[in-house]
């Protein structure tokens, strides 16, 4: 049999003519073992081929092996899945890491070191999921993985590390709650409603195949998506994540999305060193936060069902991930939400989040969808809650405070969990482990424990880390941001984009006209942390942009045309100077800029409930909440009033639906996108490229029908008419002779 052994930066490489290649550290201590005239490699350092270590076995047949073969505590650390890490790590904070004690800055260490943190992890924690967020380049992330897979490898049984991320090719730029653009270099690409707003699943599948590609070459082999809560509640903060408001759409886009990721093309299971698994979340739909408020804070940890309609709310999960196309079958992983899902439990009743929830997860997800892949929980849902109901620390253990950590460990366990997201400490497994021996008995316990084991490890077997993790950084930073796959984010981008309003054909707009663009007055505000972000004025595009298209002037009255970039409304959710004032401390979530008073609420809400107050109406009804981002509108106004009778352009970045009729008929035409860079959008204004987006929401006609809808029914609103008679309802777009049929 003909085999070519290579060495490169500590890495042994071994290909062989009817095998697989095999990679491995030369201080690890690893060996190769021949057997039937094939190579194998010996991570369990027995000098015998054992069964997890025979590629020839199937995937699952070797994850059994090993997982009967670990103890207690190596299961528990394999059923962890560590914190947000950067690399190299904050200096202080939720994301901070040191080396030998120091601070990065002072320590002297390459950025891609392993901080004092993450070699706990491995060595002490036992942990293989580690939460990739920001990382410098390529091939800083490359390095930083060979670092963890040679340190990984030298320990018992040698298992590879299984390094995830959020999304991390939106196009918007910035850190966010869920780290998108993270990765610098990566191609860029619209959010998941963008996706959904160019009605074609064959977009989402394009993303999804060259996303997979460059999370291989940064060292990622599992995605905390695609994110396919169908998004019927518009005050939602995470409605932009997802893939819109047409289950039967969503359908679609989930399997191109799961295929995408996980197939290796060629393999015969479709597994193999191109495929990432896919996480499917929130189960079973988290979207239908009361009063669109969300539940990684304890003031929205409620979702509601107002018109029974929970079952369609599963239907991306049991007819799509659960039922791919492609040869891998099924999404490898499911996140339950933070919620609490009021009155899904018709078994039970429990009032408590969705991973602890018996009937939800073993007798919904396990035993009628039959699921036998991982279920991991959201991050952070074991501590025990704080006192503060406006922190984001502040504990979503929502309703089982009475109970210890480890009871909450064992609970999720006996419901068919099989890891806990943003954990990093294995003793609350183990105390979970001696309680449940206690109760349900040691065979039953060893069973769940090594039964989770197994299916945790089957995902690292299927994109052949046991034989190959390793990457080459110069090969890396070829494949990641190539031009190639820039350019399909690019298309994505601009055939995202909605064109709402063209009066009389103002757009395209021809290059080179004197174009002027108001900056943005943001009021305090709460970030996603619940950190204040200070009052701040903000340029929304650079000069360097607008120079591609025309010439920016100072004053709307020397400009040719206004081009006002705004953003949707955003606001405060819950106040405690409303508490303090004696309130409940809820506000209702605004559409609009100007100031929203709630007089159409709810009397009484449909959920309600925490140790932390004494109360269980979390109404906001004759409450007023005002956008940060008022001024906005102003903006818009302004210019209109500045501008006479020449055009005022609105390039809407939109992550919630927004209510319209405060501008609309003031301005010439309107353009929405949703995440996508000023390039994208401004190609659109000029005519670079012909608008083909449509809305994949529903812009509602004002707060009243806000209020009017619910929470878990889609498309469900009055639309806004603009003064043309055209409906800002699902589907609608311009091109530039019209509308789009």
């Amino acid at each position: 049999m003909k085999t070519n052994k290579t060495v490169q930066d500590g890495i042994c490489r071994l290909t062989q003519e009817n095998g697989k290649t095999l990679a491995w550290s030369e201080d690890s201590g690893v060996q190769l073992i021949e057997k039937d005239g094939l190579y194998f490699k010996d991570l369990a350092k027995t000098g015998e081929l054992l069964p997890y270590e025979d590629w020839r076995l199937s995937d699952w047949e070797r994850a059994v092996d090993l997982a009967q073969r670990l103890s207690l505590e190596e299961i528990a650390g394999l059923m962890l899945f560590s914190p947000h890490q950067a690399v190299p790590p904050m200096p202080f904070g939720p994301f901070g890491g040191t080396f030998d004690g120091k601070p990065f800055a002072e320590s002297g260490a390459p950025a891609h070191a392993l901080s004092d943190q993450q070699k706990g992890f491995l060595e002490n924690e036992h942990i293989r999921h580690i939460l990739l967020t920001r990382v410098e380049n390529a091939e800083t992330s490359a390095k930083w993985s060979n670092a963890l897979q040679k340190r990984a490898e030298a320990l018992p049984y040698g298992i590879p590390v299984n390094i995830s991320s959020d999304p991390r090719n939106g196009a918007r730029g910035g850190m966010d709650a869920e780290f998108k653009n993270a990765g610098s270099d990566v191609s860029k690409w619209p959010e998941g409603v963008g996706f959904a707003a160019c009605f074609d699943p064959e977009v989402v599948r394009q993303f999804a195949e060259d996303a997979s590609r460059e999370y291989r070459a940064l060292g990622i082999t599992t995605a905390l998506g695609p994110q396919i809560d169908i998004c019927t509640e518009p005050r939602w903060m995470r409605f932009i994540d997802t893939l819109g408001e047409n289950v039967e759409k969503t359908k679609e886009m989930v399997k191109a999305y799961c295929d995408g990721m996980q197939t290796t093309e060629g393999s015969e299971t479709g597994w193999g060193k191109h495929s990432v698994n896919t996480m499917v979340k929130h189960w079973p739909g988290g979207g239908t936060g009361e009063g669109g408020r969300d539940a990684h804070y304890a003031f929205g940890a409620y979702a509601v069902y107002p018109t029974n309609n929970g079952e369609e709310h599963k239907k991306p999960f049991t007819e799509a991930a659960f039922k791919l196309d492609g040869p891998t079958g099924c999404a490898s992983a499911v996140m339950p939400y933070y919620t609490v899902s009021w009155g899904l439990d018709v078994k039970n009743d429990q009032k408590v989040g969705n991973s602890y929830n018996e009937y939800l997860i073993k007798d919904m997800l396990r035993g009628e969808y039959a699921y036998s892949g991982v279920v991991c929980t959201d991050w952070g849902i074991t501590s025990d809650p704080g006192p503060d109901m406006d922190s984001f620390f502040a504990g979503r253990a929502f309703n089982l405070e009475n109970i210890t950590e480890a009871e909450r460990h064992l609970m999720a366990i006996m419901n068919g969990v099989d890891q806990f997201g943003g954990n990093s400490r294995k003793a609350p497994i183990e105390e979970a482990y001696a309680i449940g021996c206690e109760r349900y008995g040691e065979d039953v316990m060893r069973g769940k424990m090594t039964l989770s084991a197994a299916r945790l490890l089957r995902n690292i077997f299927q994109c052949g880390l046991f034989e190959d993790p390793y990457l080459d950084p110069a090969e890396s930073a070829k494949i990641v941001g190539n031009p190639e796959f820039v350019q399909h984010g690019y298309d994505a981008q601009r055939k995202s984009v909605v064109l709402l309003k063209n009066r009389n054909q103002t757009l395209p707009l021809k290059k080179g006209l004197k174009i002027y663009t108001p900056t943005r007055d943001i009021r305090d505000a709460k970030g996603f942390m619940r950190n204040v972000i200070p009052a701040h004025t903000e340029d929304p595009v650079t000069a360097e942009i607008i120079a591609k298209y025309g010439t920016r002037v100072d004053t709307p009255e020397e400009a040719d045309v206004a081009i006002v970039f705004v953003e949707s409304p955003a606001c405060n959710a819950y106040s405690k100077a409303d508490v303090e004032a004696g309130g409940n401390g809820y506000m209702p979530i605004t559409l609009q800029y100007r100031p929203y008073t709630a007089v159409n609420a709810r009397e009484v809400s449909i959920a309600g409930g925490d140790f932390r107050e004494t109360f269980t109406n979390r109404s906001y009804k004759g409450k007023t909440n005002i956008a940060y981002n008022e001024s906005d509108l102003d903006n818009i106004l302004n210019c209109r009033k500045a501008m006479g009778d020449k055009p005022v352009i609105v390039c809407a970045a939109v992550s919630n639906p927004m209510v319209m009729h405060e501008f609309e008929s003031v301005t010439d035409a309107i353009v929405v996108e949703f995440g996508v860079s000023r390039a994208a959008v401004l190609d659109i204004v000029f005519g670079e490229y012909e608008p083909t987006g449509r809305l994949p929401m529903q812009m509602p006609k004002d707060m009243d029908t806000v209020e009017a809808q619910s929470e878990d029914k889609a498309l469900d609103m009055d639309p806004h008419v603009d003064e043309f008679g055209n409906a800002y309802d699902y589907g609608f777009g311009l091109n530039y002779s019209g509308v789009i049929k």
